[in-house]
C-alpha cells in the first residue's frame, strides 16, 4: 500500500447520496416548464410515460453502457411533443434536484479537507445518466471546499464503470501512472474491481447515512475478490490509515 498522489472518488453513495430519491418528483418539478404541449399531457401521464421509457431503456443499455440525460430528454420531448421553456442543461438541473436535493456521506467534507492540507490530489469518476457539469454544481453546493481536478460522469463517456475506459482516461488527465492512484467507491464489482483492472489501488467504502441507512445493503453481497484492497466504513478511517502511510 504506497502513499498515494491521487485519491479517486465514486460519487453516488459515497461523497453524497440523494435522501427521499424519488423520479417522479423530478418530473413533477419538469413539468411546470413544458411549454408547448398540443396533446395537453397531464402531469400524470407525463410522469407515467417517462418513467416507463427511462425503464425499456435502461433494462436495454446493459451494465456497460450509459444513457445521458440530455439525449433522454430529447427523445422525450419528440415523443410526446412537448418543449421545455429551459435549455437542457438547466431542465437536467431541475430534475436532478427535484429527485432529490442531495445530501453529503458523513465525514467527506472532513476527509476532503485533509487531502487538501496534504496536498493529495482528487477527482470524480462516477456512473450517472446526469452530466458531468450537473455533477460539478452540485458537489459545488454540497462539498464547497472540494478541488476535484475534473469530475467524470458514465453519460459522457457512453461507458459504465467497470469497464476500463472511464479509468484509463482518467489517467490521462491525472497524468499519473495507475499505481500513484487509490479509487475509492462503494461497490466490488464496479469500483474495487475496475479500480484493480487498471492498476489503481482500491478502496470500498460501505458507509451509512446520516439516518442509518444504506441504500443499498446487498450489491456486494455473494462479490468476492482475491487481491488486496482496504474496507472502510467511514472516511476518518481513510484519514487514519494515510498518516500511517505518511508517517
Amino acid at each position: 500500500m504506497k502513499n498515494p498522489e491521487m485519491i479517486l472518488f465514486d460519487y453516488g453513495h459515497t461523497l453524497l447520496y440523494q435522501p427521499g430519491f424519488n423520479t417522479s418528483n423530478g418530473n413533477k418539478a419538469i413539468y411546470p416548464y413544458i411549454n408547448r404541449n398540443p396533446r395537453n399531457i397531464s402531469l400524470e401521464e407525463y410522469d407515467r410515460t417517462i418513467n416507463e421509457l427511462f425503464a425499456q431503456i435502461k433494462a436495454q443499455r446493459g451494465p456497460i453502457l450509459e444513457i445521458h440525460e440530455h439525449n433522454f430528454l430529447r427523445l422525450v420531448m419528440e415523443y410526446m411533443d412537448i418543449s421545455y421553456s429551459v435549455s437542457m442543461e438547466d431542465a437536467e438541473e431541475i430534475i436532478m434536484n427535484g429527485i432529490s436535493k442531495g445530501g453529503m456521506m458523513p465525514h467527506a467534507d472532513i476527509l476532503l479537507d485533509y487531502l487538501n492540507a496534504k496536498g493529495i490530489r482528487t477527482g470524480v469518476i462516477s456512473n450517472n445518466c446526469f452530466s458531468s457539469n450537473a455533477l460539478i454544481k452540485l458537489l459545488g453546493r454540497l462539498l464547497p471546499r472540494n478541488k476535484f481536478e475534473f469530475v467524470m460522469s458514465s453519460s459522457d463517456y457512453i461507458f459504465r464503470k467497470p469497464h476500463s475506459m472511464m479509468f484509463d482516461i482518467a489517467l490521462q488527465k491525472a497524468g499519473l501512472p495507475a499505481d500513484k492512484v487509490w479509487y475509492c467507491g462503494d461497490s466490488i464489482e464496479a469500483d474495487v474491481q475496475g479500480a484493480k483492472n487498471v492498476g489503481m489501488f482500491p478502496v470500498l467504502y460501505e458507509g451509512a447515512t446520516d439516518d442509518g441507512t444504506n441504500p443499498f445493503p446487498h450489491q456486494n453481497d455473494n462479490l468476492k475478490v482475491d487481491f488486496e484492497y482496504l474496507h472502510i466504513t467511514d472516511w476518518t478511517e481513510l484519514i487514519d490509515v494515510l498518516e500511517q502511510i505518511i508517517a
